[in-house]
């Protein structure tokens, strides 16, 4: 049967779909229109909006096993000549113009694609970037990788004049934060970021062959056992009547239980959608309270848009920390679909984020309940579909989980309140270090917003840490010290990740990419610093807001 052809779609083409509201991006040179599986998707909505206008092949590939891929053909509606050159997302803020009797369909002229590219990316949701968006940007060479030649990069070094709200001095920050990671990292031209996902395909090729892609299952049943011992010991200790140890041995057990079920989200254990599912949902849902279907809507945004202050899910915590002073702008979130306000409580949280840090930390997990309850209560998931089982599994999963712990532990193992209470304290305590896990890896890094030219690989190695710790101690990090491998291949395999690890040193050697690598105090040392940091420019500005207030020009501050 002769393959299906499809009709060549100009970029003027495909810009009209999007302003019509289409969910369009690029596979494998195919256009791709998304619309019908919107709803359906396992993944949320969210991930595919993220993904409209740009090629997302180098994405598709790392998160999506060949057969789901496959899928997607039934998709396509044209195919596309020569290189995509990437649009900003509406989602993100990028603007479209529809087709309309005054602008030709076919015009593909390259004034036609100036004038998109310019429109998309300079119109976004975020604030203005004083790097990107500088009207007088300056010109800088950067290396290429390979040997390549360099091209243009653009920088603004014009300097801020005051404005009336302080937000300047801030900015002046932006513009150097940006200029440190423009020169630190690979230009962005087209021949530098297509040299590097070369290099990237070449690797996840090598790593395919090298067999990290097959799942360990001897280290599961180890886990196995881990788990089982930590649970038994809870319940043992709960009949002795030593309340403060269960809970020890049962907060420990729901630390390790959630390496397993982020393994299973990422379809890391068999590599079959429904089957992984199903035991991200026993392992999360029954076992732990939490919700296997919010932590992927969640996880899918959180490694496309990793660290983007306005659309990275982990690390909107307002009011109580802010990993950028960019959050003070009250900036609207696109996960949650709220503005997140730097109000009266923040600013006074965020003063003192330094020293609340890890204390939030210990209370991360009933954010989680919240977060869960939320998405399975309002449907937030796909109700249709492949995955339209999945919500009432884990309700069912959530019932559960509450009957054995709440009715089963806290009200007829445990006699008086008070012992309810320290034990539910405790237990939801001790997986704290989970938590600081998870914010290690990005708190510290990057969250320049370095445009939509950026390759996948390069940004997650700039978004991204790892965790320099002794084998012996994998069991406790539990995956998460290899952040920067997992973000780069999702699919592999977390007994395989420290495998990996030399074939990623290697790739950045050869790219030019820094590949960062912190011991566990380093690291933690670096996130403090990092609040610290943001902790003092709320402070500046608190004061110079507070000094125009006071003054009779509100424009430069000045007394007369």
């Amino acid at each position: 049967m002769a393959e299906k052809t499809y009709p060549v779609l100009s970029r003027r083409q495909i810009e009209g779909l999007i302003a019509d509201g289409r969910a369009v991006f690029i596979l494998d040179q195919y256009v791709i229109k998304a619309d019908p599986w919107l709803k359906y998707h396992p993944g949320g909505d969210k991930a595919i909006l993220h993904m409209v206008g740009r090629d997302a092949t180098v994405e598709i590939t790392a998160f999506h096993s060949p057969g789901a891929r496959q899928q997607m053909n039934r998709y396509r509606i044209g195919r596309i000549e020569g290189r995509w050159t990437n649009f900003i997302p509406p989602i993100q803020g990028g603007k479209f113009r529809p087709l309309s009797a005054h602008v030709d369909a076919e015009d593909d002229s390259e004034e036609c694609d100036q004038t998109s590219t310019e429109t998309t990316s300079n119109s976004s949701s975020r604030d203005v970037s004083p790097v990107f968006d500088s009207p007088e940007p300056a010109i800088r060479q950067r290396r290429a990788v390979d040997g390549m030649p360099t091209s243009a990069s653009t920088s603004s070094v014009s300097s801020v004049e005051a404005d009336d709200d302080g937000m300047s001095y801030l900015d002046t920050i932006t513009r150097a934060k940006t200029t440190l990671d423009l020169e630190k990292y690979p230009s962005l031209d087209s021949a530098t970021q297509d040299a590097i996902v070369a290099k990237y395909r070449d690797l996840g090729q090598r790593i395919k062959e090298e067999g990290l892609y097959q799942c360990n299952y001897g280290a599961y049943a180890i886990e196995a056992t881990r788990y089982s011992i930590l649970f038994g010991l809870a319940l043992l200790f709960l009949h002795w009547g030593w309340y403060v140890a269960s809970a020890v041995c049962l907060g420990a057990f729901w630390h390790q239980l959630v390496f397993t079920a982020h393994d299973a989200g990422h379809m890391g254990i068999t590599h079959d959608f429904h089957t992984d599912t199903v035991i991200g949902i026993i392992i999360a849902d029954f076992l732990g309270g939490l919700s296997i279907g919010w932590w992927k809507r969640n996880h899918n945004v959180h490694h496309l848009v990793t660290n983007a202050p306005e659309h990275d899910p982990d690390i909107e915590h307002m009011p109580f920390m802010a990993v950028s002073h960019r959050f003070f702008q009250s900036m609207r979130s696109t996960y949650y679909d709220h503005v997140m306000e730097y109000d009266t409580f923040a600013k006074i949280m965020l003063r003192i984020q330094p020293y609340t840090y890890y204390i939030l930390l210990l209370f991360g997990r009933l954010n989680l309940y919240r977060l869960s309850w939320d998405y399975l209560i309002m449907g937030r998931g796909p109700r249709k579909g492949p995955a339209w089982w999945h919500r009432w599994l884990e309700i069912t999963g959530q019932i559960f989980f509450w009957t054995w712990y709440f009715y089963g532990i806290l009200y007829l193992s445990i006699p008086n309140n008070w012992d309810r209470f320290v034990f539910f304290l405790i237990s939801h305590m001790v997986p704290m270090p989970v938590h600081a896990q998870i914010c290690l890896s990005h708190f510290a890094m990057s969250t320049t917003d370095m445009g939509p030219h950026e390759s996948f690989p390069q940004k997650m190695l700039r978004t991204t840490m790892d965790v320099d710790c002794p084998q012996w101690l994998d069991f406790f990090h539990g995956g998460l010290q290899f952040q920067v491998i997992h973000h780069l291949y999702p699919r592999i395999p977390r007994h395989n990740l420290r495998r990996a690890q030399k074939l990623v040193q290697e790739f950045c050697n050869e790219v030019g990419i820094p590949y960062a690598l912190y011991g566990f105090v380093d690291g933690n040392k670096r996130v403090v610093g990092t609040l610290a940091e943001v902790s003092r420019q709320a402070a500046i500005l608190a004061k110079c807001q507070k000094v125009i207030s006071e003054s009779d020009d509100p424009i430069h501050g000045h007394h007369h």
